[in-house]
């Protein structure tokens, strides 16, 4: 984080927002690359999984309003902007709602990116102990909210095939 000391803010936003416009263009153009010959791969078997399926409907019902969106969540991103390109969405479409999504990030990541880090290495540097713990914690919680969440919607597929 001390590469981006000194900067000036609107450097950091042009610069974060070519990083993410790139890895996200490249992440679609791969999906749309691989589209073809993907069901004869490894790439299948993630094809295959309920959520790849589930992001897959997303996409088709939703299209640029989810890519755009997917860039303010944590790990949802990739996989939106490659289901993208797998499905195919037209450039027409997709173009504008990456250029959005990746103003977005680059501005959530130049400001509550850089504060909370910022935060937690004041709070590590003062307190190493409690900011361990306290950031452990948080990763436990966050990890059973996910395992919870996963459980619940896997009873109610198995609930709803029992029908």
């Amino acid at each position: 984080m001390d590469f981006w000391r000194g900067w000036p803010y609107p450097v950091a936003i042009v610069t974060l927002f070519a990083v993410v416009l790139l890895r996200a263009g490249a992440t679609y153009a791969l999906g749309r690359a691989a589209q073809t010959g993907a069901r004869r791969t490894r790439i299948a078997r993630l094809m295959a999984r309920p959520g790849f399926a589930r992001v897959q409907d997303l996409v088709a019902r939703w299209g640029a309003p989810l890519v755009t969106a997917s860039f303010l969540t944590v790990g949802i991103q990739t996989l939106v902007n490659l289901v993208a390109g797998m499905t195919q969405m037209p450039l027409r479409r997709y173009l504008p709602a990456l250029a959005l999504g990746s103003v977005l990030w680059a501005w959530l990541y130049a400001t509550v990116g850089f504060a909370t880090f910022s935060a937690w290495r004041e709070l590590y540097a003062r307190f190493p102990m409690t900011t361990v713990v306290v950031t452990a914690l948080l990763v436990c919680g966050l990890t059973a909210y996910v395992l919870r969440q996963t459980r619940q919607r896997r009873s109610e597929r198995l609930d709803a095939n029992a029908r």
